[in-house]
């Protein structure tokens, strides 16, 4: 089974934190881990025309990534973060609805 299969059947962040071999903290993971692999497959296409053709190359680039995606959560929050969309938007947006619009 090659690098990239294996990584396929991971699903969860402590599956790939595992799978690494990297120390994490629970709570941390528990708290942000839809955003630690967010930023993680952020990360990956940030970089994805420079990945390694070799397989202990392509390993350690992610290691590296994932390892980094994990400490931008130790060190900070999702909000501040802002790996999600509904984290980038502004202030709520007022709206216009008239009541004509809304009859049917």
């Amino acid at each position: 089974m090659s690098f990239l299969d294996d990584i396929e059947e991971l699903e969860s962040a402590e599956d790939f934190l595992q799978y690494f071999g990297l120390s994490f903290d629970p709570s941390v993971v528990h708290v942000n881990r839809l955003h630690i692999l967010q930023r993680f497959h952020d990360y990956l296409a940030q970089g994805a025309e420079a990945m390694p053709e070799d397989e202990d190359s392509l390993r350690q680039v992610y290691l590296r990534l994932l390892q980094q995606a994990y400490q931008d959560f130790v060190a900070s929050d999702a909000q501040t973060e802002k790996v999600f969309k509904v984290f980038k938007m502004g202030e709520p947006q007022t709206v216009f609805v008239s009541l004509g619009d809304i009859q049917t």
